[in-house]
């Protein structure tokens, strides 16, 4: 009877500490009972500056995958342009051969064959060859930088969200857990399950950010390596009609030698 009657008081003791237990920690399990960790979940119950970065960050993303695509449209076709360019014009002997080679020919290879038809035009009263080779090879030079500057057009954006990006992510973090810890000063608890929501959707910007940072890098990087093969076409494409131009200069030459022995 006396053992019966001691466990019923430990029974009866254990009973008053659980009804005694404090509010903050009933508020924790019932926070750790109504938090959904989803990513979706934590985005919608994240801080409005954090909403705002991870939205950014993920138009961001939406740009980087588009300037791939059609970037990589752009090249193949330019490419295309220029290798069909540098067949024709093998064949040539001359640069009205090469005009009709080419036919109805794209941007860039309009923009060389006028601009050596301008220099022959203005340097018609020079007998000069080397002098004219000069200023057409100087005139393409031109013509390839407009190029280069035409066909980079867009990568700057992947270089800017794959430098920035990281960081945008990290101060949508920074900015959560800032709140998380004011949040728990207000709760008064340490507990595990009230601080852990909040900073897990303060960490899910920084997630956004690596994600769109990565494949921006990787991305430029692709980008890069196929607009300097393109660049190297279009050097040969000029190159090709320059050793035109000095085809015709000299031919030209050695009519106004025989002329002026007869």
């Amino acid at each position: 009877m006396r053992s019966a009657f001691l466990g019923m008081l430990a029974l009866g003791s254990f009973v008053s500490s659980c009804a005694a237990q404090s509010p903050s920690a009933a508020r924790a399990v019932d926070a750790a009972k109504t938090h959904d960790l989803s990513v979706w979940a934590m985005f919608y119950n994240a801080d409005i500056v954090v909403k705002v970065v991870m939205i950014g960050l993920l138009l961001a993303s939406m740009g980087t995958w588009t300037v791939l695509i059609a970037k990589t449209i752009e090249l193949k076709r330019a490419r295309q342009r220029a290798i069909d360019a540098i067949a024709r014009l093998s064949e040539a002997r001359g640069l009205s051969e090469a005009r009709l080679a080419l036919g109805n020919a794209d941007r860039l290879t309009a923009a060389l064959l006028s601009e050596a038809t301008r220099e022959l035009k203005l340097s018609s009263d020079i007998l000069s060859g080397p002098g004219v080779k000069e200023r057409i090879a100087s005139c393409f030079a031109e013509v390839e930088r407009a190029e280069a500057l035409s066909i980079k057009r867009g990568t700057g954006l992947l270089a800017s969200v794959g430098s920035t990006g990281p960081f945008v992510g990290l101060f949508g973090t920074v900015w959560g857990i800032m709140n998380s810890f004011i949040g728990i000063s207000k709760a008064q608890t340490t507990n595990l399950a009230v601080v852990a929501p909040g900073i897990a959707e303060a960490l899910l910007a920084t997630a956004v950010g690596l994600f769109a940072a990565i494949p921006a890098v990787l991305i430029y990087n692709h980008l890069a390596r196929q607009t300097g093969a393109y660049l190297e076409l279009v050097s040969n494409v000029s190159g090709e009609l320059l050793r035109i131009v000095s085809r015709d200069l000299d031919r030209g030459h050695h009519a106004n030698k025989i002329q002026a022995a007869e």
